[in-house]
């Protein structure tokens, strides 16, 4: 049963000094994640999982068992270890060297080798004056709102799924469909150029579009999909990348968003098992 989600307002504008800080904290985060953990089919296992207050990277099996939680709703980076220490270190848009640097000390004192900790996670120097713990947590509303729709969307698919996931390269929320089946003359070892797939997506805005969106993109990419009929606020983009782009505040003009997303993300994963398959599933 689709229930009804709170998307509140983004003003790009507004949201962007935040949204490039998280982001900096988000690849501090994701850079353990790619020390750790042991790979996976298209590197989710660097990708962080959406938790109830924000994001986390889950629990990271090492010389000591920790996780990290970017915690939006209270402005808060959270690490804690297995054996009950526990960091809570408050978010004012303090440089990422800074919070990176704070997070190694924390863990090296409760048993991580040092060395092994990452030596790349600091993106950023500078602290940032436009952060905003109230932007923050209007942040991760439109997150906790997004990630329900994919979670109820993810349960309706048959075929294999990656985890609702937030990239920390992009810092996209995205969900990946693997139908199975291998493009022809492509090495099936390399996954990322050989698997067949579709991803569905939302940021909160990049280089080449600075508003929050949604998107949807297939590799490969069927001629039939840009003469797909697409409904009111859904457009077919070609610069930079080819998909099916939704503004946020776009999708916000309908009455019910999540019922809206739903339609439109079924209705072209529908294409892609017509268009991109060989075979009936």
């Amino acid at each position: 049963m689709t229930t009804k989600r709170n998307f509140p307002d983004l003003n790009p504008d507004a949201i962007a000094g935040t949204r490039d800080t998280l982001h900096t904290y988000s690849l501090v985060m994701g850079e353990y994640l790619a020390a750790y953990r042991r790979r996976r089919k298209h590197w989710w296992h660097s990708s962080l999982r959406p938790c109830l207050e924000g994001l986390t990277t889950g629990v990271i099996h090492a010389q000591i068992d920790f996780e990290l939680e970017l915690n939006l709703r209270h402005s808060q980076l959270r690490a804690r270890t297995w054996n009950g220490a526990d960091l809570r270190e408050e978010l004012h848009g303090q440089p990422a060297t800074v919070l990176a640097q704070n997070i190694g000390d924390f863990l090296s004192t409760n048993g991580l080798d040092r060395a092994l900790i990452p030596q790349n996670a600091s993106p950023v120097e500078e602290a940032n004056s436009a952060y905003s713990a109230e932007v923050a947590g209007t942040l991760e509303s439109a997150w906790h709102a997004v990630n329900a729709c994919m979670q109820e969307f993810r349960a309706g698919i048959r075929e294999e799924t990656s985890p609702v996931q937030l990239w920390p390269h992009h810092f996209d929320l995205a969900l990946m469909w693997l139908p199975g089946e291998k493009i022809p003359d492509q090495d099936p070892d390399d996954e990322e150029n050989a698997d067949k797939q579709m991803n569905f997506g939302f940021t909160l805005g990049d280089a080449g579009i600075p508003e929050p969106y949604f998107y949807v993109t297939a590799h490969p990419l069927p001629v039939a999909f840009s003469k797909l009929p697409l409904p009111k606020g859904t457009t077919w983009h070609t610069e930079g990348f080819s998909g099916a782009v939704l503004p946020y505040r776009s999708l916000l003009q309908n009455s019910d968003p999540g019922g809206y997303l739903l339609e439109l993300w079924n209705a072209l994963l529908s294409a892609g098992r017509k268009h991109m398959l060989t075979k009936t599933i």
